[in-house]
């Protein structure tokens, strides 16, 4: 198990049963591929009803949880928006809040939140969102901190011209400026690929993600080739041979440039190296599993965290 304090590797699970009956399975699998911590996604789980935890799914989580010799990180709904509009904030607040409960009852050290997203519009109108995402935040990491836990807003990428999310460095310009402990980042290093390549700058790959390192307490592994998924595919198997869009590959199967990232950033102690891999590559976790050890024994760390 790759645990030293300085990194730590883990993989998401995927729900199998939606009643949770065999969701003990799940993890006694991923425990046998030596990870340190399971990522739990809890968005799918119908734990959180209208805002509220529903005790007996709740319960069956916990019991599929306990008594194992690895940590656990929560993503939570991917719905979360704190760019929305206004009228809509407080309905998001109170599914994070909930959510968070679920994390804190599995006792999980971090826990993914997306990125806001926005229609494209003028300067004025974004500046906007971004003011309602710093304000939401700030909340949201009270909350978070409240039950030790760090919420770690995640990259993400546009994929159509009407949308806008922010590049790594744009949102670690925004965390910068919350300048609150318990919110941090989860760089997603495919999502932050298609980004930039939605853009055409490839070529400020390296120095954007290195911009987010230092807040990033959490890391998305999986790979691709940074290509947007623009024109029809029959099947995910099409998608595979042309290497378009947000693949969720083993390490080593897409061209991210992982040693050169490796080589370029610095992120805190403790850092989860948390790999996401599509269900349909699962043949190839363990290879996966011990490609992101060595990233991790590369990995350079221990700097205080930005903004503590």
């Amino acid at each position: 198990m790759l645990h030293n304090g300085s990194t730590r590797v883990g993989i998401s699970a995927h729900k199998r049963a939606n009643d949770l009956s065999d969701f003990g399975m799940e993890l006694d699998m991923i425990e046998e591929l030596g990870v340190a911590t399971i990522e739990l996604p809890t968005h799918d789980m119908d734990i959180v009803v209208g805002g509220r935890i529903r005790q007996s799914q709740m319960d069956a989580l916990k019991r599929a949880c306990a008594g194992r010799a690895v940590g656990f990180t929560v993503h939570g709904p991917l719905a979360i928006n704190f760019m929305d509009e206004d009228w809509r904030l407080p309905r998001h607040l109170e599914v994070l809040a909930a959510s968070l409960d679920v994390a804190a009852e599995v006792k999980a050290a971090n826990y993914v939140v997306h990125a806001g997203m926005a229609p494209m519009q003028q300067a004025e109108g974004l500046e906007e969102a971004y003011l309602r995402q710093r304000e939401w935040l700030q909340m949201a990491g009270d909350l978070a901190a409240e039950r030790d836990i760090a919420l770690c807003v995640e990259t993400l990428f546009t994929d159509t011209a009407g949308q806008h999310t922010p590049t790594p460095l744009r949102l670690a310009q925004e965390l910068a400026a919350i300048d609150h402990p318990a919110v941090r980042a989860t760089i997603d290093f495919s999502h932050a690929y298609l980004r930039l390549d939605f853009e055409g700058r490839r070529d400020a790959y390296l120095s954007e993600v290195a911009a987010l390192a230092p807040f990033a307490r959490h890391l998305h592994i999986h790979d691709s080739f940074g290509r947007q998924d623009d024109i029809w595919m029959f099947s995910e198997g099409e998608r595979l041979a042309f290497g378009h869009g947000d693949l969720h590959l083993p390490v080593g199967w897409g061209d991210i440039a992982w040693t050169e990232i490796m080589a370029e950033c610095q992120f805190p102690h403790g850092v989860v190296f948390n790999i996401e891999l599509k269900e349909r590559y699962w043949h190839a976790a363990r290879d996966c599993v011990a490609a992101t050890m060595a990233l991790a024994a590369q990995a350079r760390t221990g700097l205080r965290e930005a903004a503590e």
